[in-house]
């Protein structure tokens, strides 16, 4: 005893505790009043937490939960040292939801009813993983029918991505490896829009490229017959050759063989005539869209021969009768 109140220390053991005071120089005893209890608290079980991984840019992060949990429990899930979810025991396994922050979580769990609190096994972290860089897709345009396509390319690549191209929202083709340089993504002959998505082969990110290429196909000029032609006799002006129809807007070219005979004549909406033609030889029509460049060689050919005129004798006889 000292004079004043005094203090046992800390009691570990469970039980109801009393005092007995003794008088060192009388040997006297006497029960002191009351008693203090002690009751040891279980902490909460502990789990293990759950989940975590990696997530590409712009989704929704990675869930992150407990094994298990126990009614009356409060459970926290901790980003450092920020709490960012709390979760009610329920008796199993527990979901904080999807976690976005790149860090490791860890959780706690209270006891409402004893304060005691334990922290949860293990951890789980959270990754993401960055898109594949938007290179700018090119290319594209008009061809004329019967042609072999126009070409679609992408401006740059990367190693470890591959590249799809889509025409509307169906593949074209498969898929090609990033080089690290531009791509050329093959010549296309359907028409359409295309766009191309690149994906990471060991994350799986996804990521859709920068623009697009629209391709279109121009129609050739309609193809008409050759007319015309034929024999003409010697020191004549030759024989006519036209075309037994025409467009607007369509130029067409009168051939010699493989050399242009005359002007270019403009389509009008029906026949049209190149004139007569003198010089022997099978002729041809080529008709060209003037908007389009797309050509179509006309049907059929036009020849032009000459005849001889009879040989030239002398008249003689005559005289008086």
């Amino acid at each position: 005893g000292t004079g004043t109140t005094i203090d046992f220390g800390n009691q570990t053991l469970a039980g109801v505790y009393t005092v007995l005071a003794t008088n060192v120089g009388t040997g006297c005893t006497n029960n002191m009043s009351g008693s203090a209890s002690v009751v040891v608290n279980p902490l909460p079980t502990v789990y293990n937490v759950t989940g975590g991984g990696n997530y590409c840019v712009g989704g929704l992060g990675m869930p992150v939960g407990l094994t298990g949990s126990n009614a009356g429990i409060t459970y926290r899930l901790y980003n450092g040292g920020s709490i960012v979810a709390t979760v009610s025991g329920t008796g199993g396994a527990l979901n904080f939801g999807n976690q976005t922050i790149a860090t490791t979580y860890t959780a706690t769990a209270t006891n409402a009813a004893t304060g005691c609190s334990s922290s949860m096994s293990g951890s789980a972290t959270v990754g993401v993983n960055s898109l594949p860089t938007a290179q700018v897709v090119a290319g594209g345009g008009s061809y004329c029918s019967g042609g072999s396509g126009v070409s679609v390319t992408l401006g740059s690549s990367q190693i470890g991505v591959n590249y799809q191209l889509y025409v509307g929202s169906a593949p074209s083709g498969s898929a090609i490896a990033g080089t690290g340089a531009p791509l050329n993504m093959g010549v296309m002959t359907v028409p359409g829009t295309y766009s191309v998505s690149a994906t990471n082969t060991a994350t799986g990110c996804v990521n859709g490229m920068t623009g697009v290429a629209v391709v279109n196909v121009n129609t050739p000029p309609v193809v008409y017959s050759v007319t015309g032609g034929g024999n003409y006799c010697s020191g004549g002006t030759g024989v006519a050759i036209g075309l037994s129809g025409s467009e607007i807007g369509v130029t067409y070219r009168l051939y010699n063989g493989a050399a242009l005979s005359g002007s270019a004549i403009a389509g009008t909406g029906s026949a049209i005539s190149f004139g007569t033609r003198s010089v022997i030889g099978t002729y041809t029509v080529v008709a060209t869209n003037a908007s389009t460049s797309c050509t179509s060689s006309m049907t059929g050919s036009a020849v032009v021969n000459i005849n001889p005129a009879p040989t030239a004798y002398a008249v003689a006889g005559g005289g008086t009768y």
